[in-house]
């Protein structure tokens, strides 16, 4: 594509989010449907938000989002954040957060988990993830809408998700005590899980899980831990016949998690998956939802770049010594990322996460910024255990 082509498209996507920005300010701020947390606050703004937020630039206005407003208090109730114009509809969910920075963030949804990932899905190739097939969720159960999601994932592709339980909090907790031997086994537990799922023989080809799982998970299949399994309930087994994730028969793997390098993801592709497994990274969390990456691979020396499901949620890469981080970075420089969503469930403005990386151009696919590097942000990166991810 030429420049002036993917200029056109860059200036349709800012005019596109700018509308959707007015739309989503409307509706949380009305009095009929608006969120009553956000109709208190707007109380001792000094602006009126349904006249003057007419763009995405406009939501400086709002100064930064505070993650202890989404976190337990005394007389604080969870049903502050369901916009009135959704009082009574059911079921309404909360997703927690990880935890791993302190008490758990709370998010209310309703479908916002189904919506995204039924976008995410048309980003799939079907040649990968053939529609019908059956999903292995090998990753975090509990509290979060990860779980939730890629079922809703699986069963929106016409088929039908196999789960683990894993509890990613109790492997924080050991890591933070270093009791390394107990997070090995409470791993091998829960590839254990996934092991006697593949055992029974259901036609599971496509899967989500973490970068540290997937690492687990081929080394016990290298070891013959399959095969093993499937003898033991009466299948017979050839010798060395399932000794990776490519002879399980899964064709797809749809990752998430911090622990994405270059480096990984080379030696994933290359060696765990021996280039027979088409591999998709993620970047997502329970406050944003997913942002898909760039087809990855050696013509970029497998960096991964993500860019968020504009107009509903928008990540900037934003200056670290901006205390107001209203400065964008220059491209390819690094900075700490700022999100937002936007969505008539939940309004975020501007929320600095706990994560940094470099901003990236926006490319036709995907005609906005985005973020490739993420990681921990470097003030919390000392304190932050990231666990299973």
């Amino acid at each position: 594509m030429n420049q002036q082509s993917l200029s056109s498209l860059i200036h349709e996507a800012k005019e596109s989010l700018d509308k959707h920005v007015r739309e989503i300010v409307q509706w949380h701020f009305s009095p009929d449907t608006g969120t009553p947390f956000w109709l208190e606050r707007a109380k001792s703004f000094k602006f009126n938000p349904l006249k003057d937020i007419q763009g995405y630039a406009d939501l400086k206005l709002f100064g930064l989002f505070e993650d202890d407003w989404l976190r337990a208090a005394p007389g604080q109730d969870i049903q502050r954040w369901v916009p009135r114009a959704y009082q009574g509809k059911k079921p309404v969910y909360v997703f927690e957060t990880g935890g791993t920075t302190g008490i758990p963030k709370s998010r209310i949804v309703i479908e916002d988990h189904w919506i995204d990932y039924e976008m995410m899905s048309a980003t799939l190739p079907e040649q990968h993830f053939p529609r019908g097939s059956h999903w292995l969720m090998l990753g975090p159960s509990g509290p979060r809408r990860l779980r939730l999601a890629i079922e809703h994932l699986a069963q929106y592709r016409n088929g039908i998700c196999f789960c683990v339980d894993l509890d990613p909090r109790w492997v924080v907790k050991l890591l933070k005590d270093r009791r390394f031997d107990e997070v090995n086994k409470y791993k091998d537990h829960c590839i254990d899980q996934a092991l006697t799922i593949l055992a029974a023989g259901h036609n599971i080809k496509c899967m989500f899980t973490t970068p540290k799982l997937l690492e687990s998970l081929a080394q016990k299949l290298a070891e013959g831990a399959l095969e093993q399994k499937r003898r033991q309930i009466g299948f017979p087994v050839p010798e060395g016949s399932l000794r990776s994730i490519a002879d399980v028969g899964i064709t797809g793997i749809f990752s998430g998690g911090t622990e994405f390098t270059p480096q990984f993801t080379r030696e994933a592709m290359e060696e765990m998956l021996e280039g027979r497994v088409y591999m998709t990274p993620t970047y997502g969390n329970t406050l944003m939802g997913l942002a898909c990456s760039k087809p990855v691979g050696p013509h970029d020396g497998y960096k991964i770049s993500y860019y968020a499901p504009q107009p509903r949620a928008v990540i900037e890469v934003v200056d670290m010594d901006d205390n107001l981080y209203t400065r964008p970075v220059e491209y390819g420089k690094t900075g700490r990322v700022l999100l937002t969503t936007l969505t008539k469930e939940f309004f975020m403005p501007r929320f600095p996460e706990r994560d940094e990386g470099e901003r990236e151009a926006p490319y036709e696919q995907f005609p906005w910024d985005g973020v490739s590097g993420v990681r921990p942000f470097r003030e919390f990166a000392t304190s932050t255990t990231v666990g299973v991810y």
